[in-house]
């Protein structure tokens, strides 16, 4: 007859093996207080008269708060937590109890799903135990004591008989808190009873209920029976579900949302909460809130099977099931994603009311932020399921466009990946197939078309919106700089090499300087490439126009080849323009256009241009138009605007158009260049 083969334990190492993550530091408190349950339980008498407390003891040499206010809301001045003690009136550590204690993985409470690793967790976060208990074993009545550790494991115990029948009472005191766990753990009352509350929910709303339990902080004091009547809804619903061969609880719950405003799946094992999968953004039209009789509800949906109980981890942390099965086991075992997709279909159907509502506001939502904000996605709007457009109507502006941006990118790849298949489908398919796929493709590339001009039309808009709120008196009477008006028309200190065009916004004064060989925004002229000039001045933005026009290749053409245009800009309301060169910005313009056509223009790539002193001059002065601005413009013998908020004529000595162009004027006409497309966006009032 072979022989039973005794394995040592080392406990220190034991324990050192136990997970438990940072992030969980309170577990081994949960445990303990589950213990207590399970103790009341099994003396026998009514949760009625069971009653649990836990006493949260904090570091002494810290500073108190300064109201019992303080302790419940904010962590300052609320000294750090260093033990726990939960007392109780149950069975106690008889001797059944005190022998399952010594022998680790104990099945003596196997049926209420204790696994016997409690214990292991204590010491996990907590450095050593001290356990007191009163109780009664028989006919006589005893007091056991001892402590516990990871390097001396039980010890120091004593056993005394009691002439007297005690109070039954035991006493189970966690001490020592690790730092590592108790920095990543909550140190407010309120958030420990909540916490607490969440892991015990269950025991409180199963049909037996839950013993009395209360959080003693100093002088304060919260009942967890209190705080889950003020969280709790008045209707709790259980309902059986089969997921192949097993049964599942699911038992919904509504919770007060002002205390508790998060919306999860409950996944419970042994009647005691695993794990918490946050329910927002699983089912669309569903935004984490349920509205009723006038207050908002967060939504509980606990799930519990005993499919769930045997396979729970030791550590009570998690489960040991795949998050998807595939393969030979898919039709027998149970992944996490069929038992969640079970729950979802579930809330669908109870909730389908309040989707149907939220499906309608989120549509409004989408539909005025494209009208008033963002007319770009427009087009794909009409593409998009009820369900994709079932957005939270109170998600910001930012979020929202990243959404749509999102699904705008995704219309847009497969419009790319239909092309190339379509390609493909002319030798394949038959012809009348192919013309109803073309059809869809061409319609598909239009909208894609038309989002692509309603962003830039809109960011027109938008520019034009910004210029106007710049030109406006600052509270301290002033006005802005030149400098942001500059950086609006162009990036200062780059030029076309250096920056993309879609950052320029020479619209504004000229659709024609989109188009130009070489772009400069405040660069020396020596460092310009197309001219050989020495000299260090910086115009404000220079443009140079090389025309590639073949008819203008013959020698007997005298046009000249290209065009140089010079933007000043000068501070709104600025009444300093002088003769002297630094302040008079007409003849700065001017200035520069001869400068760079003595230095011999050069294309962009270093060719020469043909009869470059001839090249004609482009002059745009962007100022309002102050008595010696105006005064500027007479002496140069330019002609007033019809609606006298510019000046224009043309300077023969110098070969060059010039215009002045008051603020009020560049913007009132850029507006009219683009009211057509303002107006077709409805963007025109906005």
């Amino acid at each position: 007859m072979a022989s039973k083969m005794i394995m040592n334990t080392n406990l220190a190492g034991r324990i050192r093996n136990t997970n438990l993550p940072k992030s969980h530091g309170l577990m081994p408190l949960f445990e303990a207080v589950v213990n207590s349950i399970h103790a009341i339980e099994e003396r026998g008498i009514d949760n009625a008269d069971g009653l649990i407390t836990i006493n949260i003891l904090r570091n002494p040499q810290q500073a108190l708060p300064f109201n019992d206010k303080d302790a419940l809301v904010s962590t300052d001045n609320v000294p750090e937590i260093v033990s726990f003690e939960i007392v109780d009136n149950g069975s106690g550590f008889n001797n059944a109890n005190f022998e399952s204690f010594q022998t680790l993985d104990s099945e003596h409470k196997g049926n209420k799903g204790c696994r016997g690793i409690g214990r292991l967790l204590w010491l996990r976060a907590f450095s050593n135990v001290e356990i007191n208990s009163s109780f009664q074993e028989g006919n006589e009545y005893k007091q056991r004591s001892f402590c516990f550790s990871a390097n001396r494991g039980i010890y120091s115990e004593t056993l005394l008989s009691l002439k007297d029948a005690p109070a039954y009472r035991t006493s189970v005191k966690l001490t020592t808190f690790d730092s590592r766990y108790q920095k990543a753990s909550p140190r407010l009352l309120l958030d420990i009873s909540n916490a607490l509350l969440d892991h015990c929910l269950w025991f409180f709303i199963r049909k037996e209920g839950a013993p009395k339990i209360q959080i003693v902080d100093d002088s304060k004091v919260i009942s967890l029976h209190s705080l889950f009547k003020e969280q709790m809804a008045t209707d709790l619903e259980a309902e059986k579900v089969s997921i192949k061969d097993w049964e599942f609880i699911f038992t919904h719950v509504k919770i007060n949302s002002k205390l508790n405003p998060q919306s999860y799946i409950a996944y419970c094992a042994a009647n005691r909460l695993v794990k918490n999968e946050p329910l927002k953004g699983k089912i669309p039209g569903f935004f984490g809130m349920i509205s009723k009789d006038g207050l908002e509800y967060s939504y509980r949906c606990f799930v519990s099977s005993n499919f769930l109980d045997e396979r729970v981890c030791s550590e009570r942390t998690g489960f040991n099931i795949e998050e998807e099965i595939e393969g030979i086991f898919e039709n027998t075992d149970i992944s996490l994603k069929e038992i969640r997709e079970s729950v979802i279909s579930s809330l669908k159907n109870r909730l389908k009311e309040l989707l149907k509502t939220n499906f309608q506001v989120g549509k409004e939502r989408i539909n005025s932020f494209v009208d008033q904000t963002a007319p770009r996605y427009r087009p794909i709007i009409s593409k998009l399921s009820e369900e994709e457009l079932a957005v939270d109507p109170k998600i910001s502006n930012k979020d929202l466009e990243l959404i749509l941006h999102k699904k705008l990118a995704e219309f847009e790849s497969n419009v790319i990946s239909d092309g190339h298949k379509l390609i493909s489908d002319i030798v394949d398919g038959d012809i009348e197939t192919y013309k109803i796929k073309l059809e869809t493709y061409l319609s598909n590339v239009t909208d894609i078309k038309m989002s692509d001009l309603a962003n830039y039309v809109s960011h027109r808009k938008v520019v034009l919106d910004f210029l106007e709120m710049a030109l406006k008196r600052t509270p301290d009477g002033k006005y802005v700089k030149e400098e942001l008006i500059h950086r609006l028309l162009m990036p200062m200190g780059f030029d076309s090499d250096s920056v993309d065009t879609g950052k320029c916004n020479l619209w504004i004064v000229d659709e024609r300087l989109a188009f130009h060989n070489y772009l400069a925004s405040d660069k020396t002229l020596r460092s310009m490439p197309i001219t050989n000039s020495t000299d260090t001045k910086e115009p404000d933005i220079l443009a140079l126009n090389v025309f590639d026009n073949p008819l203008l290749m013959s020698e007997t053409n005298n046009t000249p080849l290209a065009s140089i245009t010079v933007i000043e800009i000068k501070r709104p309301m600025r009444n300093d323009a002088q003769e002297s060169e630094d302040k008079d910005p007409i003849g700065q313009a001017l200035t520069y256009i001869q400068k760079i056509r003595h230095g011999k223009t050069l294309t962009k790539s270093g060719r020469p241009i043909p009869r470059s002193e001839s090249i004609p001059g482009y002059c745009y002065i962007l100022a309002d138009l102050t008595p010696t601005m105006e005064e500027r413009c007479k002496m140069r013998d330019l002609t007033v605007t019809h609606d006298y908020i510019g000046y224009f004529g043309y300077n023969k000595n110098y070969n060059a158009y010039i215009e002045v162009i008051s603020f009020d004027g560049l913007l009132k006409a850029a507006k009219e260049r683009n009211r057509a497309f303002f107006d077709r966006l409805g963007l025109a009032n906005t």
